[in-house]
């Protein structure tokens, strides 16, 4: 790693990765650490509970669906426990609406697994005052349509019948539609 990167990374090199797969939490662990980081590991919303209380870290990248439950509740946790902590909110299940989610709880990025360890870096340390380049594949119409329907979803406190509702659609096409896998 050179001069700069660990420049970028501050005096508190701290950082907490929160995931329940432990081989992926583990190997990213030793990418993080190559690139200059102190890295902890928690594979539960109550495990990572008790590292931050242990010691807030400056940095966390945290998987938003745990075993036990939501790694939004890991980011305000985070956040409660240290107001200038930087964030990274890291899943397979990418949606527009647990992304704002994310981001209004405090999170400074979201990323959709596979990420690598050098983007992860990347938006940890990203200054947050430039747009991301444009995307190179963007979204098609279907999954468009995925995004707007959970943004719903989560704004009716994931309420299948007042989803349908709102959306005037059947319920039970809801439930096929959440139930799927996004559309790429």
């Amino acid at each position: 790693m050179s001069e700069q990167s660990k420049s970028e990374i501050g005096e508190d090199p701290s950082l907490l990765l929160v995931d329940d797969d432990q081989v992926f939490v583990n190997r990213l662990a030793r990418a993080m650490e190559r690139r200059g980081f102190a890295c902890r590991t928690a594979l539960s919303v109550e495990e990572a509970g008790a590292a931050i209380a242990q010691s807030a870290p400056a940095y966390a990248v945290v998987d938003l669906r745990l075993e036990d439950g939501s790694g939004l509740d890991v980011v305000e946790t985070l956040r409660e426990a240290r107001a200038d902590v930087r964030v990274i909110v890291l899943t397979g299940y990418g949606a527009i609406a647990t992304a704002v989610a994310a981001v209004k709880l405090g999170a400074i990025d979201y990323l959709a697994k596979p990420a690598d360890a050098d983007e992860i870096a990347s938006a940890l340390l990203h200054g947050g005052d430039l747009l991301p380049p444009p995307p190179e594949n963007p979204m098609s119409a279907d999954r468009v349509r995925w995004e707007h329907i959970q943004r719903v979803y989560e704004q009716c406190d994931r309420n299948v019948s007042e989803t349908a509702r709102r959306l005037h659609m059947h319920r039970r096409t809801l439930q096929r539609i959440l139930a799927k896998r996004s559309p790429q």
